[in-house]
């Protein structure tokens, strides 16, 4: 039997992992959630566009919060910014351009998580494989053999 219950407010999705909810909490989960894989800037622009003044580190502190609590997902591609999305919980994987930055989820390399077995754990209990594939997106692929 499916529930009927609606989809749950970025609020109450606050309130469950135990954190304040505010203006600009609520805001900044939607501006991630809505946007691909923004930068802490881009997301504080935003977040103003919403609901006004912010500051860079109020940005910060939230993010942070909102990320401990599994709420967003950080990556730190080589080279760039750390950045942040909303998908989270599914250990999927990025393809990331070379040339312009893009960046695109893909579903898991193979299996369950971590889909990726390491040749020696050492010990370690393993429940995460974070794997970002390198190359040039179809624009700039389509630029470069032009």
């Amino acid at each position: 039997m499916t529930s009927s219950r609606p989809p749950s407010t970025a609020a109450e999705e606050l309130r469950g992992a135990g954190l304040r909810v505010t203006a600009a909490r609520v805001a900044l989960l939607e501006t991630v959630r809505a946007g691909d894989h923004l930068d802490a800037e881009a997301i504080a622009s935003g977040v103003r566009d919403r609901v006004g003044h912010v500051s860079l580190q109020a940005v910060y502190e939230a993010l942070h919060a909102l990320t401990a609590a599994g709420l967003v997902r950080r990556i730190e591609p080589a080279g760039s910014p750390a950045r942040f999305e909303g998908r989270v919980g599914d250990n999927h994987h990025h393809l990331i351009c070379r040339t312009c930055g893009v960046v695109a989820d893909v579903d898991c390399a193979r299996g369950d998580a971590p889909c990726l077995s390491a040749s020696d754990d050492r010990g370690f209990s393993i429940d995460e494989a974070e794997v970002i594939y390198w190359g040039l997106c179809p624009d700039c692929s389509t630029r470069r053999s032009s």
